[in-house]
């Protein structure tokens, strides 16, 4: 993958992921304490442990890391404005969704 759109497609993940109203939950993830569910929401909002391993294109598309016990999984798909089919992450149009779970969810 050109390396520039990589970059593009990055930056936006990010932007993403500092959005929690673009976050959906798992009801695994949800089902625990509160606090702990902060805990993983400031853990995704600041993640930044990208390494060729979980990130070979350089999207920042997806992310893992354990906290208070327990493995997290997050990644971020591309959908159209109404969520009903998937659009390429550069569309103009494109609602990024960042959803969380258990790495025991997947």
């Amino acid at each position: 993958m050109d390396t520039e759109v990589a970059a593009k497609i990055a930056k936006l993940n990010d932007a993403a992921r500092r959005d929690v109203m673009s976050y959906m939950t798992t009801a695994g993830v949800i089902s625990l304490e509160p606090s702990i569910v902060g805990d993983i929401y400031t853990a995704v909002y600041n993640y930044k442990d990208f390494t060729e391993d979980n990130d070979p294109y350089g999207e920042h598309d997806f992310g893992s890391f354990k906290i208070h016990g327990h493995k997290i999984f997050w990644k971020i798909d591309y959908y159209d404005q109404q969520l009903k089919y998937g659009v390429d992450p550069l569309d103009s149009d494109c609602r990024r969704v960042v959803t969380i779970m258990l790495a025991e969810e997947y």
